[in-house]
């Protein structure tokens, strides 16, 4: 299957790109851990298909220093070892957030607790914008099927500046 379009090859999708990427670097610079940012916006990009996503996320993770077994596991983060009690916390949230029509109850009582137990309101606060922001980008890339395989860590600096 061939990539439909490039949205960034358009005046109004770049200005749009702009304005979300805003949001992104809101979230990027809260207290939320880096890391965890990537191991989430990773493991939705996972979920829905995002080929683009996945590639992206997982060099800016490696690019950050996140370690190569970590970025293996994202995927099987519950039959792992190498995640901590919060970013399982995460990852759940991650998980029944992005998967909303799976689930009649969307995110679990419990999810939700633990979450709240791990952190702040300030970071729970990045942490529901960070879910629904990747899963938007993730339904951008799925239609338009923007392929994953060539982004460089970074290429994206200046829509946020």
């Amino acid at each position: 299957m061939e990539t439909r379009m490039n949205l960034m090859d358009n005046r109004l999708g770049a200005g749009l790109a702009r304005r979300f990427a805003a949001v992104g670097a809101a979230v990027q610079q809260s207290s939320l851990p880096r890391d965890l940012q990537e191991l989430v916006m990773l493991r939705a990009s996972q979920i829905n298909g995002c080929g683009w996503c996945v590639d992206f996320h997982t060099k800016e993770a490696t690019a950050a220093g996140e370690s190569a077994v970590r970025l293996h596991l994202v995927a099987a983060w519950r039959e792992s070892t190498v995640f901590s009690e919060a970013e399982r916390a995460a990852l759940a949230l991650t998980e029944e957030g992005t998967r909303l029509a799976d689930a009649h109850q969307g995110v679990s009582d419990d999810t939700w607790a633990l979450v709240r137990k791990h952190y702040d309101e300030d970071e729970t606060v990045a942490l529901v914008y960070l879910v629904a922001m990747i899963n938007a980008a993730n339904r951008l890339g799925v239609i338009v099927r923007a392929k994953g395989g060539s982004y460089q860590p970074g290429m994206f600096a200046e829509l946020t500046e």
